[in-house]
């Protein structure tokens, strides 16, 4: 194996094999695994057709001009007619869609009957305003119908949507306006979020007034009412939703669009430099969505009640809020505001209200609530659960554990979802009626999907081995490019292994060949000459039981070239119970025990929160700043800016807790 492999330290746990009554009524069976070894293409083409097609397809893949791939080229399809008019023409109208709940207590079910007339007459006051196929329209809006509604209306008419989450400030909006030149704004006056409104509008005229040395793109604002805040008005530019609404008709014929037409462009942050507009087309993208929503979650859409927490926002909410739920005639519940407004039992709350059967969430939601204590969730009736799922980045054994025990009454079955907003839809997860499941890791590549874990010289690692994360074959709902740079897609994503796709993510083969994540390859520390994932001793942190939630990083040191810093946030019932300089010397033992010496921090923070994004994510470069005693970076995307000052500001002389 090759030096600069990654070590992995941990030992595995427990399995849980699927119980033979759920496997009985699985969807999915080990025999998709044998068809797609069989003929990849094929079956491919047969997810495919299970979509509604205007004009059939005759190619599969063309993968002539890679990295540019394009599937199911010479076929037609409109993506918003297979998510709503062939479920109604099925004689499914009156089956809910949408079970949407706004944070101050107000909801709203829409059957897709409902829905789709709604969507027919968006699409007619899109075409009103202007916008036609090819054209691209920002969307700017908190999680209520109307975000569903704009993306499947532009869908519809062949427009490109770039969904633009409410949280980004007014520079980010502004850079991703310029770059798909947007022709039309659809915001909000403001969403809900912790019990008062976040002001939109006023982002959306800072965005546009930024943009000084050229004309903006932008031909109209559509506002939708929501907040009732008061909102500056631009006469001729400015249009209520509510009014323009009302001035269409609910009649509209959905035409075909090339396969490769585009859908959305999605941009993603990074760290540094100009946003990447991540570009999905169509008939793919809505194959693999579709699929992997139906397979992985065990989709009964006559019965089933399913939840995907992520804003549509983000790439998990196009996917799994929106297109694949709706693809597949499934019942949904979209939710506008926070886990714990207005109250920490808000989502076990709209559980129980609904009768959620399928759940989906990111690990940061999962290891908060362990924070707070099961108390909360055993207040409600959770019953009706019996999938869960988890989205985001690797999940620790014990909170996989925690969230199969008690939000899952110890039988749903949890399956860990690997996938990118690059990748468009799942790629590496458990089946719930075929995998016995092993708590951490993300298992095996789904049916038609290559993953190959290889060392920097591109040889594949042996089992027990660690290294980089790749995928060897080209799959349907892969990225086609970075919006109008062909030449930085090329660079950033293939120019490692050729064509084979890198993630940018580390992974461990087991002994069985099953899959273990090990986060962003950025993450990864150089200590003494081993190479540590910080999600290994991440996990090992929340394995003690005082411990709710860790955030590792590596901060430079003289000796050892890097070394390990952990920032910790204890459970409810043992924060204060132990001084911090105990505690820390305490879970520094932990983790030694645990993987090793190697891997024991050099100092442990405890903490009150951790810099997160309002997606969830960790900000570690925040925390490595800390570390290495560096002036804090931009905080501009933190869903609490203040976190930051308030974790300096706890450390002792600002060097926190250390033994």
């Amino acid at each position: 194996m090759s030096t600069n492999s990654i070590d992995s330290l941990q030992h595995e746990g427990p399995r849980f094999a699927p119980s033979p009554e759920f496997t009985a009524n699985a969807i999915a069976s080990g025999q998709l695994y044998e068809q797609a070894q069989a003929d990849r293409l094929g079956f491919w083409a047969t997810q495919a057709k299970a979509l509604h097609w205007h004009r059939d397809f005759t190619q599969v893949l063309d993968w002539s001009d890679a990295p540019f791939a394009k599937w199911f080229a010479d076929g037609e399809l409109n993506v918003a007619y297979n998510c709503l008019d062939r479920h109604v023409l099925a004689g499914n109208g009156e089956r809910i869609a949408i079970h949407w709940e706004g944070e101050p207590g107000d909801s709203r079910s829409i059957s897709y009957a409902e829905l789709t007339a709604e969507v027919k007459q968006a699409a007619n006051l899109l075409t009103k305003l202007g916008v036609s196929s090819g054209d691209t329209v920002a969307i700017y809006l908190p999680n209520v119908p109307e975000a569903l509604i704009s993306m499947l209306a532009v869908a519809r008419i062949g427009a490109i949507h770039s969904v633009v989450f409410g949280g980004f400030s007014a520079e980010s909006l502004r850079q991703r306006i310029d770059d798909a030149q947007a022709k039309l704004v659809i915001t909000a006056d403001g969403g809900w979020r912790k019990g008062k409104v976040s002001p939109l509008k006023p982002a959306v005229d800072g965005a546009l007034a930024l943009n000084k040395e050229t004309p903006s793109s932008v031909e109209h604002v559509l506002v939708v009412k929501r907040g009732e805040n008061e909102v500056e008005w631009v006469e001729g530019r400015d249009l209520w939703w509510h009014e323009q609404i009302a001035t269409v008709d609910s009649e509209h014929e959905a035409q075909g669009f090339e396969a490769e037409h585009p859908l959305f462009i999605l941009y993603t942050s990074g760290t540094t430099g100009k946003p990447k507009g991540i570009l999905h087309t169509s008939g793919g993208y809505l194959t693999q969505a579709a699929f992997t929503h139906r397979s992985v979650f065990d989709l009964h859409p006559e019965t089933d009640v399913y939840w995907c927490t992520a804003d549509v926002g983000w790439i998990t909410g196009h996917t799994y809020a929106v297109y694949g739920p709706l693809a597949n005639g499934a019942t949904s519940v979209i939710y506008e505001g926070t886990p714990d407004a207005p109250h920490a039992g808000r989502w076990w709350e709209i559980i129980q209200k609904y009768g959620v059967s399928l759940f989906y969430t990111a690990p940061t939601a999962i290891r908060t609530f362990m924070k707070l204590g099961r108390q909360i969730p055993d207040g409600f009736d959770l019953s009706s659960l019996r999938v869960l799922g988890s989205v985001g980045e690797p999940i620790n054994p014990e909170a996989w554990i925690w969230y199969r025990d008690v939000i899952g009454a110890g039988t749903a079955p949890v399956v860990d979802t690997w996938w990118q907003t690059e990748t468009g839809a799942m790629m590496i997860s458990a089946l719930p009626g075929v995998t016995t499941l092993k708590p951490g890791s993300a298992q095996v590549a789904l049916p038609g999907i290559s993953i190959e874990v290889l060392d920097e010289q591109g040889e594949p690692v042996a089992a027990g081995g660690g290294g980089l994360l790749v995928v060897a074959e080209p799959w349907p709902s892969m990225l086609r490019g970075i919006w109008g740079d062909p030449e930085r897609f090329k660079e950033t994503y293939w120019s490692k292994f050729g064509t084979k796709y890198f993630a940018g993510d580390g992974a461990r083969l087991d002994e069985d060949g099953d899959i273990w994540l090990l986060g962003r390859v950025d993450d990864v520390m150089n200590v003494s000459g081993h190479r540590l994932s910080t999600a290994e001793i991440e996990s090992a942190l929340v394995s003690h039981p005082m411990v709710a939630e860790s955030a590792v990083v590596g901060a430079a040191d003289e000796v050892t070239g890097q070394a390990v810093v952990a920032f910790v946030i204890l459970r409810a019932e043992h924060a204060g119970t132990l001084p911090d300089e105990e505690a820390s010397s305490a879970l520094r033992k932990h983790v030694a025990e645990q993987i090793g010496a190697i891997a024991r921090p050099r100092q442990i923070f405890i903490v009150g929160e951790l810099p997160k994004t309002r997606s969830g994510k960790i900000m570690r470069r925040l925390l490595q700043d800390v570390a290495e005693g560096r002036e804090i970076g931009d905080t501009t995307t933190l869903a609490d800016a203040d976190v930051m000052k308030f974790i300096t500001e706890a450390l002792p002389g600002g060097a926190g807790a250390s033994a």
